[in-house]
């Protein structure tokens, strides 16, 4: 399979019955979720060739993502082309990394763009996988035998991953049940394709309400949860991914099956990335800090870790005109 996710030799979560008591009873502690979050931003971060290795690890778990009304077949094969070729082939050489066939970890597109990206990926004889929003994204607000229809679709046109949104509304009145078989339906529908849940999470008001939805997402089969449509006013923050992290953390110690983590919307600073590389050690170990179990969702991400790529190789920030286009 050319699906990233699947080259692992874990078992990939199955879903497991609606536990309500293990859901109802959660609550998170906010102050102390706030405390954790602000101290982990003020650390110092790697340097030098260190920085420069854990960078290459950012690029290789970005979805590189369009997901815009003026999309064209034309601006999705150049995004499959960086995905390919994410970083400037002398810069890699420069890196000694030239054996190690960096690519991004997705693309992610609109399911009407789908075959688009899966045409251009086979032209180039890529590998990379093809990622698809889909259930009514961003709003999830579009009947439910659409939304199914639209990742069945996606899934028929070729792509190995889909994140899907989730009804916010069954969060906010806490249907949990309701929550947990829309989410359930959606990964049958999947089929072998890998279903991330997106939790909206600048909707839900409160981070007991994301453990909540994190873990009946997780319970219903998803393999990431992903914190962000990147549409909305708020998306991943360090709190609300603390939250995110701990829940997989539970329930990976509770029933042995690994989730991805996803954080998407804003990340667009090379520092950020490795923010975000830290935080996954720090929560959940190595394994966590690779594209089959973490993967960020940018457009203007890659950019800034190719400049900063270029000043580790070069001493010097490189011009705008320098960079290859995503």
């Amino acid at each position: 399979s050319t699906e990233k996710m699947a080259e692992s030799s874990w078992e990939r979560n199955p879903g497991v019955e609606l536990d309500v008591g293990w859901v109802e009873s959660s609550v998170v502690n906010l102050p102390a979720t706030e405390r954790r979050a602000a101290t982990h931003k003020t650390r110092r971060s790697v340097k030098k060739e260190w920085q420069a290795a854990w960078l290459l690890r950012a690029v290789t778990c970005i979805d590189l993502t369009t997901l815009d009304g003026d999309d064209t077949p034309c601006n999705v094969k150049r995004l499959c082309h960086k995905a390919q070729n994410p970083v400037r082939q002398d810069l890699i050489e420069k890196l000694g990394v030239s054996d190690k066939n960096i690519t991004v970890g997705a693309v992610c597109v609109y399911s009407s763009r789908v075959e688009d990206a899966v045409r251009s990926l086979r032209e180039a004889r890529s590998s990379v996988p093809v990622a698809s929003v889909a259930a009514g994204f961003p709003a999830g607000q579009t009947p439910m035998s659409h939304r199914l229809d639209e990742i069945r679709d996606a899934v028929r046109f070729g792509a190995t991953e889909i994140d899907i949104v989730i009804t916010r509304t069954h969060v906010l009145t806490g249907d949990w049940k309701e929550l947990y078989t829309e989410v359930k339906s959606m990964r049958e529908a999947c089929g072998a394709a890998h279903l991330k849940a997106i939790l909206a999470t600048g909707h839900l008001g409160t981070l007991t309400n994301v453990y909540k939805a994190s873990l009946v997402c997780m319970m219903a089969g998803s393999d990431v949860i992903k914190t962000s449509t990147g549409k909305e006013a708020v998306n991943a923050t360090f709190p609300v991914a603390l939250v995110m992290l701990r829940a997989i953390r539970d329930y990976f110690q509770r029933t042995g099956y690994r989730v991805g983590f996803k954080p998407a919307g804003g990340i667009r600073a090379a520092k950020d990335a490795l923010s975000w590389l830290a935080l996954m050690k720090e929560e959940l170990g190595d394994e966590w800090t690779k594209p089959d179990l973490f993967r960020i969702g940018a457009s203007s991400l890659l950019g800034d870790i190719e400049r900063q790529l270029f000043h580790h190789v070069t001493g010097r920030y490189a011009a705008g005109y320098q960079m290859p286009m995503s």
